[in-house]
């Protein structure tokens, strides 16, 4: 639950970026059958935004929700990236999606912007309504995002239009500002509380914590170098080649989870729970076989003493609560 209000999330969401062609094409039908398996799997909170395939995604997670009861699930977006015809294209899209590039970004965080957003996405989706919306990537945007943006969110949700409001980035320094200094109930934090990068703790985690606010994990195999059992030459690390000194503090804690009778991305995704602030970690699916990995991978038991053993050794850092629920119901997902 997202404190303070009344969306409750799964402890497994399905982040949707992926299925708006990023990096590489994704079929309709994959995308899909991905949606259906993680309805059959009991994931019920479903991530995307209009910068992810320039509204492909939106569009597909909408078609393939249809006709599943409203009320059974819960669907973020996001605004202050609105989508405006391109007077240049050059075919393909340039940030990352594999798309026609007939449409482009323009920032904006106006209270305009984020309205005209918020329909667009209705139209996209064709919902009648968005359970949370983030500001993405407000990064470069504060003051308009802190002044006009945010405040509209919160007349939305005190209308009861909306039903949680928030922001989502890849740095966790400006996220504990929006927790401390506006209306915003959740943010979602990317890459930032990791098994590779606790940075969270001196910052967004705390005020979560002061301010009693949530937090939605995501990026939590850092671009790749968490997300298989032993880390390689090659694997990336947020968005980068992963460097020889971070491969191998990845082993390192590979072989730690190996004498713990588990492994590297099931204890990547079990991480972010070390901390009660957090109530969700939302990974990228593209096909129903991820989905079923990442379920098989979420359902594993990762003993609490892994992160004791990872703090005595020095993997991870000394102030990570040994918090815990009493264990997690792996079937509530």
């Amino acid at each position: 639950m997202i404190q303070h209000t009344s969306v409750a999330l799964t402890d497994l969401g399905f982040g949707a970026s992926v299925i708006g062609n990023l990096y590489r094409v994704t079929s309709v039908d994959e995308a899909t059958a991905a949606v259906d398996a993680a309805w059959q799997a009991g994931i019920r909170y479903f991530d995307t935004a209009p910068h992810y395939g320039l509204g492909l995604s939106e569009r597909r997670l909408g078609a393939a929700l249809r006709g599943r009861p409203r009320e059974e699930y819960v669907v973020s977006s996001k605004v202050g990236r609105l989508l405006v015809p391109n007077e240049r294209p050059r075919g393909v899209d340039d940030e990352g999606f594999v798309v026609r590039d007939d449409l482009r970004r323009q920032w904006d965080f106006s209270r305009d912007g984020v309205l005209r957003s918020i329909e667009e996405t209705l139209q996209r989706t064709g919902l009648d309504r968005l359970d949370i919306v983030y500001l993405h990537d407000p990064d470069d945007h504060w003051r308009q995002a802190a002044d006009e943006a945010m405040p509209t969110l919160a007349e939305l949700r005190d209308q009861g239009v909306i039903g949680a409001i928030g922001a989502g980035m890849n740095q966790s320094a400006l996220l504990a500002r929006f927790l401390r200094e506006t209306a915003a109930d959740v943010v979602m934090l990317a890459g930032r509380y990791t098994l590779l990068d606790q940075s969270a703790l001196d910052d967004v985690l705390p005020a979560a914590q002061e301010h009693g606010k949530s937090v939605v994990a995501v990026g939590v195999f850092n671009s790749g170098l968490l997300s298989q059992d032993r880390p390689a030459e090659g694997m990336k690390y947020d968005y980068q080649d992963a460097p020889p000194a971070l491969i191998a503090r990845a082993l390192a804690i590979a072989d730690v989870c190996e004498a713990h009778g588990t492994t590297l991305p099931a204890a990547a995704i079990a991480f972010p729970h070390t901390h009660p602030s957090i109530i969700n970690v939302t990974l990228g699916m593209r096909t129903a076989e991820q989905v079923g990995r990442n379920v098989q991978l979420h359902d594993q038991r990762v003993p609490d003493a892994l992160w004791d053993d990872l703090r005595t050794q020095g993997l991870i850092r000394s102030d990570v609560l040994a918090w815990h629920d009493g264990g997690r119901d792996a079937r509530c997902l």
